[in-house]
């Protein structure tokens, strides 16, 4: 049984080759897009195990901008629902999923910071 792709937006270290060799064993294809809405900041990784992928301490995390015109350059790439189930255990946990549409019109997967209830 074939497994079902998903498509996911990644404007930071899951571009790195070395952190999708690490992750999924392979390079991965994918295609330039945009997510409007939204602006980067930066998050400082302590997970040892990140830390080792990407060799980073600091992350860009995608926060949700009051500013419609604000925008985050990135990649969309094509992954299996075991290689997604991977990229989630990567992800620390200032991060969440969600579906998203981007400039092209396609709707991915995109990590963003979690919303802190104040």
């Amino acid at each position: 049984m074939k497994e079902t792709i998903h498509l996911l937006f990644s404007y930071g270290t899951i571009q790195l080759e070395k952190v999708q060799l690490y992750n999924y064993g392979r390079i991965l294809k994918g295609e330039q897009d945009k997510l409007t809405g939204y602006k980067i900041e930066n998050l400082q990784i302590t997970d040892s195990t990140v830390l080792a992928k990407s060799q980073l301490e600091y992350h860009p995390i995608a926060v949700k901008s009051d500013n419609q015109s604000d925008f985050i350059d990135g990649v969309i790439f094509e992954l299996t629902e075991t290689e997604l189930a991977e990229t989630d255990k990567y992800e620390v946990s200032q991060y969440h999923r969600i579906l998203e549409t981007f400039k092209s019109g396609k709707k991915a997967w995109v990590y963003v910071a979690k919303i802190k209830i104040i």
